[in-house]
């Protein structure tokens, strides 16, 4: 099913969506970068008014260019040797990394934001995004081997981590109550909001 998604991405112009960039991406572009997950109060003109997780109400004004995407379900199994993957992970108690969230990203979008930093979905989470290891060995029941820069990882997929791919989506999808994640940087004016990513069809952004 992701295979026959992805093509349709890339025509909708999916290759100028560089979701989760580096934490030195951002610094690089002297705007710190901010993680707004919440969900939609109203949107009108611009301004998109989100109920973020922690229970603030914000308004966001989306920037010029600012761009939109979904997220559709996926399997584990969908994973292959080769694809780039953007994974949420935290430490395990007994050593090692286990993933929050896995997200295949379209071919074109292979090496947006590569390699392993600091995130701020869960506290000590990571986000590490990287080529799946090429080897037989990449992919070892629940567990997958990712490399970057040079650098490999493994982490454990638990039963319950969602995985998702990106999917089509209009400004018609931010309807009240939907749930979203936003890149977004501070401006002199308020927040300015880049990239969005909303849930649909009952599947929500995980990241």
């Amino acid at each position: 099913m992701i295979r026959k998604i992805l093509p349709a991405l890339v025509a909708l112009g999916f290759a100028a969506f560089p979701l989760l960039t580096s934490a030195a991406q951002a610094e690089d572009q002297k705007a710190p970068q901010l993680h707004i997950r919440g969900t939609v109060e109203t949107f009108s003109a611009s301004v998109l008014k989100v109920k973020t997780r922690e229970g603030e109400t914000l308004d966001v004004t989306l920037a010029d260019g600012w761009k939109i995407s979904a997220v559709a379900r996926a399997q584990v199994t969908d994973i292959k040797p080769g694809d780039f993957v953007g994974i949420a992970s935290q430490p395990k108690a007994e050593g090692g990394d286990g993933a929050l969230e896995v997200l295949i990203f379209p071919p074109a979008l292979r090496g947006a934001g590569e390699g392993s930093y600091g995130w701020d979905l869960k506290p000590d989470s990571s986000m590490t995004n990287a080529t799946v290891a090429d080897a037989v060995t990449g992919i070892q029941g629940r567990t997958v081997t990712v490399s970057y820069h040079g650098k490999e990882k493994k982490i454990s997929i638990p039963d319950s981590t969602p995985v998702v791919t990106l999917a089509a989506a209009t400004k018609d999808d931010l309807a009240p109550g939907a749930v979203v994640f936003i890149i977004a940087e501070k401006a002199a004016s308020g927040v300015l909001g880049q990239q969005v990513v909303v849930g649909k069809d009952g599947v929500v952004p995980p990241m």
